[in-house]
């Protein structure tokens, strides 16, 4: 196939989820500023006796979840959403390591690296991080710089991680764009929650077994990847095939 050929290829929107999939062990400080924000907007100090489960949920819909366990009411809540955010996001900034690239899952930088030079791809971010959170993990991880600012779609758009995908392929469109289409997009995320949230607006959706949940568990996904490297050959076929994206040996390790 000619370069011009494979240039022409109608490009596919790839929406990557962050902690499990991209990150590995990056959630700390994350969910300590949490902690650090309930005490300075509602005075909670003690929510970490509630044991919730966080995986593939939006930041919002986690800590309504303690909130509501502590007692507070939900117009409270919602009274409060965004002084609650603001917090959030100034504690993780202090607290979050100048250096999180010994987070980053192995192979995922031969990965985006690879895809990125592509011109039949469109990378872009969907996760339940605020949108500020997200992008300094991944700012701090060295791989921010694949995901451009006004992309994607985050936990600051919505508490319900169903309405992300539509909300990311709208903004992949354009302004005045029609929405990315749903044939031409793809979810890559970690939970079933991710597999969930891409049937919810079907879109095809590929996992891997790099969060906490196995390739057993992850088996409702239209592919699952026992990690990073394994993903190749499935996001080729989600790709079309057009051009082989499956790199030498060296490169998947790097």
């Amino acid at each position: 196939m000619s370069a011009s050929a494979q240039t022409a290829s109608p490009a596919t929107l790839l929406l990557f989820d962050i902690d499990g999939t991209l990150l590995q062990r990056a959630a700390s400080a994350h969910a300590a500023a949490l902690h650090t924000a309930l005490a300075e907007v509602f005075d909670i100090r003690d929510a970490r006796r509630h044991e919730i489960e966080a995986a593939g949920r939006t930041d919002v819909e986690i800590a309504r979840d303690l909130l509501g366990r502590s007692g507070i009411t939900t117009a409270t809540i919602d009274a409060h959403a965004d002084a609650l955010a603001r917090a959030w996001m100034r504690a993780y900034s202090k607290s979050c390591e100048p250096d999180l690239s010994h987070t980053v899952a192995p192979g995922i930088p031969a990965l985006l690296g690879q895809l990125a030079a592509r011109a039949d791809v469109h990378l872009a971010l969907l996760t339940g991080n605020l949108e500020p959170i997200a992008r300094l993990k991944l700012d701090r991880a060295g791989i921010g710089h694949h995901f451009v600012v006004g992309q994607g779609a985050f936990g600051s758009d919505s508490e319900d991680r169903t309405q992300l995908p539509a909300i990311a392929r709208a903004r992949a469109g354009g302004e005045q764009g029609a929405p990315w289409p749903r044939e031409r997009t793809v979810l890559i995320g970690d939970t079933p929650r991710d597999i969930a949230c891409a049937r919810a607006d079907g879109v095809r959706v590929l996992a891997v077994a790099t969060g906490g949940y196995t390739v057993e568990q992850l088996a409702d996904a239209d592919g699952v990847a026992a990690d990073a490297s394994a993903l190749w050959p499935l996001l080729d076929a989600a790709l079309g095939g057009a051009r082989s994206i499956i790199p030498d040996s060296s490169s998947i390790m790097s």
